[in-house]
This record gives structure tokens, sequence and C-alpha cells, in this order.
């Protein structure tokens, strides 16, 4: 089992030694405009230009719930790009989050940082504008990065 830590911070800093990923939670309707994504896209410009593009295309592409785009911004720091949340608004299906997708946007990150030897960095995901419950989510963090050896570190402000 790899190192687990919340600390106070800037997942937009991520405080690490060697190749890291910055994972976050994206809509599925191709809005980015709101929560944790104004921070990515003040740092780097090119999440947020790989997230509408892949939108854009969606027709030919793999864009949807469960999806995960890595977005290199530096020579050791990539962006994941994660669908894990169904539409922006609370509504009579409950809020936004969906933790299948999720669950399956980490195990494909999961997959990259270990083919990377990446730690991952992250802001409390999916418990912002998503709606959802960090009491169900930790455990698919852990379950799917964590238990694989992969050193994960939950930024609170």
């Amino acid at each position: 089992m790899a190192e687990f830590r919340i600390v106070r911070g800037d997942a937009t800093s991520p405080q690490a030694k060697g190749p890291k990923i910055v994972a976050h939670v994206c809509n599925d309707l191709g809005g980015w405009g709101k929560g944790f994504v104004l921070a990515v896209s003040r740092r780097w410009p090119e999440p947020e230009r790989d997230y509408r593009e892949w939108h854009r295309h969606r027709a030919g592409n793999d864009f949807g719930l469960g999806a995960v785009r890595l977005v290199r911004v530096a020579p050791d720091l990539w962006v994941a790009n994660m669908v894990g949340q169904r539409g922006m608004r609370r509504g009579s299906a409950g809020p936004p989050i969906r933790y299948d997708a999720v669950e399956r946007c980490l195990a494909a990150v999961a997959d990259r940082a270990e083919e990377l030897g990446a730690s991952v960095h992250m802001p409390r995901i999916g418990c912002g504008l998503a709606g959802g419950s960090w009491q169900r989510i930790e455990p698919l963090i852990r379950r799917a990065l964590s238990e694989r050896g992969i050193p994960v570190t939950v930024y609170d402000r």
C-alpha cells in the first residue's frame, strides 16, 4: 500500500519529486468554466484546449463517462481530465457525480501512473460542483491507486 496523504495546498502545484499526474473530474457536456478547472486553466492552457477538442470530436473518439485523457504540461507533469460527471446540475437523478465513471477513470489513471512511475495529486475530486461524497470517493481512490502502490496526495485549500 502506497502513501495516501491529505495536505493543505494547491493541487496545481504538486509537491513531490519525479513524474506527477494532477487528476480532476470533468463533466460529459464539454463545459469547462467553474470549479477546479479554473485553477487548472490559470496554470496551464493545454488541458482545457485538449478537453474542448476531445469533446468537439466525440463522435469519433472515446469521450464519455469513464474516459480519461492525460495532457502533458511539463516534462514530468501531466493533467488527467477524467470524465466522471453527468451534466452540471443537480436534478431528479441526484448530483452530477457518477461514482462508477470515477472508478473507471481512476483505474485508467493508475495504469498510466504505473507506466510513468508517477505519483497522483488531486483536490477532493467529485466533491465540489459534482456533488459527490468524500466518504464514497476516498475508498475509490485508495482501492484504485494506493492499493496498487501509487502514492496519492489530496490537497485541501
